[in-house]
């Protein structure tokens, strides 16, 4: 009976934890989600009159400024960066999990120490690099140096270790090349590692700041997370619309995430991601 009690008691106490947690993590968002409702005389009020809340503000500033353009750059960027990440990282992390070349240790090692250092370490070199192959204001400038990740690699390199080696002897046996093997077994069998990659790929190319500020100065080049800091500068006062272009950036990443977040979990799982 007294086991029972302290079961109870313990539950409770989790359950408060989860209740809190939630509550502070979605407060502030679900309060975004109304300041940006408002008008901008109701901003400061910690009161909700329902009946003023309405979706101008998002009218405003879709009308006002180029979103479609900065909604296009962004989907653009992060579709093409997620997609290289998905298919480097991968054939990178197959070979270093799979095939026996020379010096693979010694890569896999340098690989690990490279994800030590912080990038701002090599971001004025990048920088300058870029400028001398006039890639600034450019797609393949915001594209093509983020086609791989080094954190992919050895996600992907975790996930294919856990495949066992019998299913690529069996497909050696019935004809198949190395490359057919990759793209006809392995890669089917890597749904949840690559689910995994997509939503963290693509969620951070989409919210990132610091890179394309730096390598898009032009207005039409702008991605949405620049565009909004543009537009946070000049109306910076008005909270209800920049909480507004909040709202409208937060969405697609949203959506993916409730799309994949099954294969996340089981992809979490699957590459030793999991504490």
């Amino acid at each position: 009976m007294a086991r029972k009690k302290k079961i109870s008691l313990s539950r409770i106490v989790f359950y408060f934890l989860l209740i809190s947690y939630s509550v502070i993590t979605l407060g502030p968002f679900i309060w975004s989600i109304i300041t940006s409702l408002k008008p901008t005389s109701e901003v400061n009020n910690f009161t909700v009159n329902f009946s003023t809340l309405s979706f101008d503000n998002y009218i405003f500033l879709w009308k006002k400024f180029p979103f479609a353009r900065w909604a296009f750059n962004s989907l653009i960027v992060a579709s093409i960066v997620t997609l290289g990440n998905l298919l480097f990282n991968s054939m990178a992390g197959y070979a270093l999990a799979r095939i026996d070349f020379p010096g693979r240790k010694a890569l896999y090692l340098a690989i690990l120490a490279m994800m030590m250092v912080p990038g701002q370490v090599v971001m004025v070199p990048t920088f300058i690099l870029l400028t001398k192959l006039g890639w600034i204001n450019t797609y393949k400038g915001l594209t093509i140096p983020f086609l791989f990740s080094l954190f992919g690699i050895f996600l992907m390199r975790q996930f294919f270790l856990s495949i066992p080696k019998s299913v690529e002897e069996a497909a050696t046996i019935d004809g198949l090349s190395r490359f057919g093997i990759f793209f006809r077994i392995v890669m089917p069998m890597a749904k949840p590692a690559l689910s995994t990659q997509f939503i963290l790929m693509f969620t951070g190319n989409w919210n990132s700041f610091l890179w394309p500020s730096l390598l898009a100065t032009r207005d039409n080049m702008y991605t949405l997370p620049v565009g909004l800091n543009s537009f946070y500068g000049q109306y910076f006062q008005f909270w209800d619309q920049v909480l507004a272009g909040v709202m409208i950036l937060s969405v697609p990443a949203i959506v993916i995430f409730l799309i994949f977040q099954r294969n996340f979990i089981k992809g979490i799982s699957t590459t030793g991601m999991k504490g």
